[in-house]
């Protein structure tokens, strides 16, 4: 495979969300840095959940630009799913760690995503390809939002007898759950008929 081919937008794309992980992980975990300095904590809030949603942009256009300009490659299949779990991971275990998401929902997202990280990186290898499914989607943008809404400290209708963050929390834990047991038999059936 030549430089060239590696070296492509999308997988500068997923790079950028290597690099973007760790610094909102930083920044979500040391808000004092910034509150020592006389910046008030929800402008912390804003500087983490922007960084969290530039890189997930670069989630978006990383897969349309590699479709678009067909620069597929596979460094890009493996890089681009575990530059996401890099920065979802990053984000829950963040949360998980300043008390603002349940230490179990989080789990529960970690093993699913390290066990289907792995199946995929096994697909790949094997010449498998077992494309996200529309479960699988709707999983991510709902980790997303869920993300969003913890960072941001979000709970707009405090009127109802649940907190809005940790209710798509859960439903993105129970979606994660969903997409990866479909996942599995996806990957199964692909592996039996290969």
């Amino acid at each position: 495979m030549s430089q060239r081919k590696i070296l492509n937008i999308p997988n500068a794309l997923a790079f950028i969300r290597v690099l973007l992980a760790p610094v909102m992980f930083w920044i979500i975990l040391k808000p004092e840095f910034f509150t020592d300095q006389g910046i008030h904590i929800t402008w912390v809030y804003y500087l983490a959940a922007l960084i969290f949603v530039l890189a997930s942009i670069t989630d978006f256009f990383d897969g349309y630009v590699a479709r678009m300009l067909d620069q597929a490659t596979l460094l890009g299949k493996i890089l681009d799913p575990l530059a996401d779990k890099m920065l979802t991971i990053g984000a829950f275990l963040a949360l998980m760690m300043t008390g603002d998401a349940s230490p179990w929902a989080v789990y529960i997202i970690i093993v699913r995503e390290l066990f289907i990280t792995g199946l995929r990186t096994v697909a790949v290898a094997e010449g498998i390809d077992v494309g996200a499914s529309f479960a699988g989607k709707v999983k991510t943008v709902t980790q997303m939002i869920a993300i969003g809404f913890l960072i941001m400290h979000w709970d707009l209708l405090e009127y109802l007898p649940f907190a809005v963050d940790n209710a798509l929390l859960w439903f993105a834990t129970l979606l994660t759950l969903y997409s990866g047991a479909e996942y599995i038999m996806g990957f199964s059936k692909a592996f039996k008929d290969k």
